[in-house]
């Protein structure tokens, strides 16, 4: 079951990520340009260890 969890909140976080490195490209008023992919890739890696850590913990208990 945890599999499934894990899944869905792999592809939430896609879709939020990217959201969000909209939302600063929106903040800043220009695009990241060539760095665009290293800073979804910092977002989605930041978001993705905490839900991975809270779906292990919550998991278990």
């Amino acid at each position: 079951m945890q599999y499934i969890y894990y899944t869905v909140a792999a592809i939430t976080l896609y879709f939020v990520s990217d959201w969000i490195l909209v939302m600063i490209e929106k903040a800043r008023d220009k695009p990241f340009g060539q760095q665009r992919s290293l800073v979804f890739l910092i977002i989605i890696m930041t978001l993705a260890v905490g839900s991975f850590k809270a779906i292990e913990w919550l998991v278990k208990s």
